[in-house]
C-alpha cells in the first residue's frame, strides 16, 4: 500500500509539469471566448455538452496518463527557435501543442461528420491546448527546457515551470474566471480581429517572442528568484490569456457558428 501511495504522488506530480495555468487561467481563457462567440456557436456547441465547457478546461490534463490517451502527454509543449518559429518536436512520433491543435481544427471542421464522443474530445483538446500554446513556459525557446528548481520570497517552488502554470492563482487570488475575463477583455473589435488573425504558428510565434521577457526577470537557471516576478510577469501573463482567448473565439465560431 505504502508502495503504490508513493507512486501514485510520482505521477500526480509528473502531470502537474505541465499543466499550464492550471483551472483557473484555462477557465478564465475560455470566459473571454465565450464572451465573443456568437449564440449560434453556443447553440452547436450545446448540442453535444449539457455543460459549460469551462469544467472541462484541464479535461486534457487530468486524463493524460489515462492509457488510452496516453501518448497526449506530449502535446502541451512545444518547440521554437532561435527566431522563435515553430520547430516541430523531434519525437515526431508522439507530436506536441501545435500539431495537436492541427488536428483539433481538421476533426472540428468535419464535425458533424463525427460521432458525439469524438467531437466532445476534439473540443476538449481545442479549449485547453489554445490555452497550453499561450503559456509563458511552455513554448521552449530555442529548445531550452525551464525545469530548474527555485525560490520565490523564500518559497520552495518545484520547478520554474510550475511557477508560471499556478500563476494565475498568484495575480488573481480568491477571484472566478468570469471576473478575471471581465478585466482582461478590454479590446474592441477591430483589435480582437487583429489578435485572432493567423494560424498556430504564428501565435506560436507571436508567444516565443513575448514571452522571451520572463527570462529578462529571472535568467534561465536562477535559483532565487526576484521578489517581484509575479507583479513583473502581470502584464505578459495578461494579455497572453486575453489573446488566448480571443483567438479560441475565432476558432469555435469557424467550426460551430455556421
Amino acid at each position: 500500500m505504502k508502495k503504490f501511495a508513493i507512486c501514485l504522488l510520482i505521477l500526480l506530480a509528473a502531470a502537474s509539469r505541465l499543466s499550464a495555468w492550471g483551472p483557473l487561467g484555462h477557465e478564465t481563457v475560455i470566459a473571454i471566448a465565450q464572451r465573443h462567440i456568437s449564440e449560434k456557436t453556443k447553440a452547436n456547441i450545446a448540442k453535444y455538452f449539457d455543460y459549460d465547457i469551462k469544467k472541462d478546461a484541464v479535461w486534457m490534463d487530468k486524463h493524460r496518463r489515462d492509457e488510452d490517451i496516453a501518448y497526449t502527454t506530449a502535446w502541451h509543449v512545444y518547440n521554437t527557435d532561435k527566431q522563435d518559429r515553430y520547430d516541430p518536436n523531434p519525437r515526431v512520433t508522439k507530436g506536441d501543442c501545435v500539431s495537436a491543435l492541427y488536428l483539433a481544427e481538421y476533426n472540428l471542421r468535419h464535425y458533424k461528420e463525427l460521432s458525439d464522443s469524438a467531437v466532445v474530445m476534439n473540443v476538449r483538446m481545442l479549449i485547453h491546448f489554445v490555452g497550453d500554446l499561450h503559456c509563458p513556459v511552455h513554448p521552449y525557446i530555442g529548445y531550452q527546457r525551464n525545469f530548474w528548481e527555485c525560490t520565490l520570497n523564500g518559497e520552495k517552488l518545484k520547478s520554474f515551470h510550475a511557477l508560471y502554470d499556478a500563476i494565475p492563482n498568484r495575480m488573481w487570488p480568491g477571484m472566478k474566471a468570469d471576473e478575471i475575463a471581465a478585466q482582461l477583455d478590454d479590446c474592441g473589435a477591430c483589435k480582437r480581429h487583429r489578435i485572432a488573425k493567423g494560424n498556430f504558428c504564428d501565435w506560436a510565434k507571436a508567444t516565443s517572442e513575448r514571452c522571451r521577457a520572463i527570462y529578462d526577470i529571472n535568467a534561465p537557471d536562477t535559483v532565487e528568484l526576484d521578489p517581484d516576478t509575479v507583479e513583473k510577469s502581470r502584464e505578459i501573463v495578461s494579455l497572453q490569456i486575453r489573446d488566448a482567448g480571443y483567438r479560441l473565439a475565432r476558432l469555435l465560431d469557424e467550426y460551430f457558428g455556421k
